[in-house]
């Protein structure tokens, strides 16, 4: 598989460089090498990214060379792969748009106890995404059936809890990580990406019910998409 690249040495030397490189890029953005909101989050965000990073590259390489596999490949659908190119822009956005906010003055920051509001959701948005690698070796950024791989159902963890853990953890991720930064751009940012998430989470489902067994039955045990007793 091509996506092996990432368990190579170059691959994780590249990997290890962009996590500890955007987090300085985006600083350098905001024109304030002492921005301590900034330092504070980027921090936390590296913390979760090399947590992460690092289990699967020792613990479940498959699952970290699947992560590494480009769109469109492996049987992802079109409408997919529009929708994942959207939220890899938004993405993107939800990177510069805050430190540039800093920069030029856009908009006030938000006040403080909204950062410590966006701490504790960092921690649980971190703790959701985390678990969600942990319980479930196939979770792809790619919307497909992994018959390569043995795919079959996960529904134990915290895929008893809502059947889009991982979405769950971005979601809440992005928007303690706004809160920290103070960023109003940041919140916008983020209720996008929740919208694409949102739009993401039909389709994947629909090609999940077609294509691997004993997820119709799953849909009926765990209620819940994305959100518990909402939705």
């Amino acid at each position: 598989m091509r996506s092996n690249w990432i368990n190579t040495p170059f691959g994780f030397a590249a990997a290890m460089s962009y996590v500890l490189a955007t987090p300085v890029l985006l600083v350098w953005l905001s024109g304030d090498w002492h921005w301590v909101r900034g330092w504070i989050c980027y921090s936390a965000w590296v913390a979760i990214m090399w947590i992460t990073f690092f289990w699967m590259r020792f613990k479940d390489p498959a699952l970290l060379a699947e992560r590494a596999r480009w769109p469109g490949r492996g049987g992802q659908s079109r409408s997919d792969l529009a929708i994942l190119l959207g939220i890899k822009v938004v993405w993107l956005a939800w990177l510069v748009l805050p430190p540039l906010d800093v920069r030029f003055h856009w908009t006030p920051p938000l006040p403080v106890w909204s950062a410590i509001c966006g701490g504790v959701l960092m921690a649980g948005g971190g703790f959701f995404m985390f678990r969600s690698f942990t319980d479930n070796t196939y979770a792809s950024q790619v919307v497909r059936i992994q018959a390569d791989r043995g795919h079959h159902l996960v529904d134990t963890g915290v895929y008893s809890i809502v059947r889009h853990p991982m979405y769950l953890g971005a979601c809440v991720l992005m928007i303690g990580c706004a809160l920290v930064l103070g960023s109003v751009f940041g919140l916008l940012t983020s209720l996008v990406m929740i919208c694409l998430i949102v739009v993401r989470i039909f389709g994947e489902e629909s090609t999940l019910v077609r294509g691997l067994e004993g997820y119709a039955t799953y849909r009926g045990k765990v209620r819940y998409r994305l959100l518990p007793h909402v939705w």
